[in-house]
């Protein structure tokens, strides 16, 4: 009897690595579908529409006539109304709000889905040695991701018609970091649960290149989409009959440009993109000659489909739709690029 109650015991258990591996897979296509979302959110122009953070009372949305009368009273009041929705109606705003509350809500099921399943997993004891520190700060960078996402939204609620751009950089950024973080330990994860005496991969000098390329990427099209710079050009491969745009504002200097002017950020997040692909395209060459070809196939279809989205993008005027695959293809390839260094890491481990 005493043998038994002990097996039961929470302090019994044993490590779950293989569970562990599922549920961060889960949370990390939780994380694909907020980008995705967040995209719509963005490009219908709805970011601003709820103009209070209520993390707990913001779950609901209003739930009659007044309510909504009232949510729209205070989004009257912020610039963004004032000078570009001024006469929207309540219809219109209701639209907007949705894709605000909706993509607010996700964050909050994201929250749910790292916070609870960690207090399961550390109670019964299942986390393997080491992983605890881990898990608790990709728990925390979920945390950082929604107090990061009202800083963007309260930069845009008093003097401009839009949100920052650098915030915006700062939000996106940080989701793609948590979805990379989630892939690299359900990796690490999977390989303890096929061998418990696996150790964790590590980062190669070549792998620290691969991400700091990228992430100019992707810190690149976030200032894109922050600033509209999609909008500048809607030819390719030249922008307006130039291959270095005219209109860029070198007044204030070119680290102003640089970070500021859409035409020239436009530029660099078109041609840096090449680059991108091809430190991508020679990691997927290293996984091949390591025998993960499968793998390395899987990154080269990523990195075109993605490519080829930028460039529909372009064409299209920026069409919703194509710009919102644009941004998920993007989120996927952070985790097919994440996984591919994983694989190269555990050679190195």
């Amino acid at each position: 009897m005493t043998n038994a109650a002990s097996l039961s015991s929470p302090a019994a258990r044993q490590p779950r690595p293989a569970a562990l591996a599922r549920w961060l897979w889960a949370v990390a296509l939780l994380v694909v579908v907020v980008v995705g979302v967040g995209g719509v959110t963005r490009l219908t122009e709805s970011g601003l529409s709820i103009t209070e953070w209520r993390p707990v009372s913001g779950v609901l949305p209003p739930l009659n006539e007044a309510d909504w009368v009232k949510e729209f009273e205070k989004y009257k009041q912020i610039p963004e109304y004032k000078e570009i929705n001024r006469g929207m109606s309540l219809a219109g705003f209701k639209a907007i709000f949705f894709w605000e509350w909706l993509h607010r809500i996700l964050g909050r099921v994201v929250g749910m889905a790292m916070i609870l399943p960690l207090a399961w997993y550390a109670w019964r004891r299942a986390i393997p040695a080491g992983y605890a520190g881990r898990l608790l700060a990709l728990t925390s960078l979920v945390g950082l991701q929604g107090a990061l996402g009202w800083w963007m939204v309260a930069s845009g609620l008093e003097y401009r018609t839009d949100v920052s751009h650098f915030r915006l950089a700062a939000h996106l950024l940080t989701a793609l970091f948590l979805l990379a973080g989630l892939v690299w330990t359900a990796r690490d994860l999977d390989a303890l649960a096929r061998d418990t005496s696996a150790r964790p991969a590590r980062l190669t000098g070549g792998g620290i290149a691969v991400i700091a390329i990228l992430f100019v990427q992707l810190l690149l099209g976030a200032w894109v989409a922050g600033l509209n710079a999609g909008f500048v050009a809607s030819t390719w491969p030249l922008m307006n009959d130039h291959f270095v745009p005219e209109g860029i504002d070198w007044a204030g200097g070119a680290w102003l440009a640089l970070t500021n002017d859409p035409f020239l950020i436009h530029f660099l997040h078109r041609w840096w993109s090449w680059i991108a692909a091809l430190a991508l395209l020679l990691l997927a060459r290293n996984l091949a000659r390591r025998g993960a070809a499968r793998e390395a196939r899987l990154l080269v279809v990523v990195v075109a489909v993605q490519m080829l989205l930028g460039i529909w993008t372009v064409i299209s005027g920026v069409s919703m739709w194509v710009a919102v695959a644009h941004q998920v293809a993007g989120a996927i390839l952070v985790a097919i690029a994440a996984a591919a260094l994983h694989r190269q890491g555990r050679a190195a481990a």
